[in-house]
């Protein structure tokens, strides 16, 4: 699965879209295996020939923006790539990232 499709891509709220939302819509879940690092993108959309992307990332647990070129550079100690969950299923906030007790 490649890590933006045309069909995500055309999905994404432009950043800011979702600001007022108190439990935004998460669309997408990327992961790095062996590191607990997660990014769980709620918002997205072209920056130059990149693509910027908003969301929450569970490591540092903290809200923040992230590019493309950064999840396909990235790499485990392993030397693994990131990866997109094929078997997400979108929905709110809440309801998808985990608690950070569970």
């Amino acid at each position: 699965m490649p890590p933006l499709s045309d069909e995500l891509r055309s999905r994404l709220p432009p950043i800011h879209a979702q600001e007022a939302e108190a439990d935004p819509v998460v669309f997408a879940r990327y992961s790095l295996a062996g590191t607990g690092l997660e990014w769980y993108v709620i918002e997205g959309e072209p920056d130059g020939d990149d693509f910027m992307f908003f969301g929450f990332v569970a490591g540092p647990d903290d809200f923040r923006y992230f590019r493309l070129s950064e999840l396909e550079t990235a790499r485990s100690p392993l030397g693994q790539p990131v990866e997109r969950d094929p078997a997400f299923i979108e929905g709110r906030l809440t309801d998808v990232v985990p608690a950070p007790d569970s």
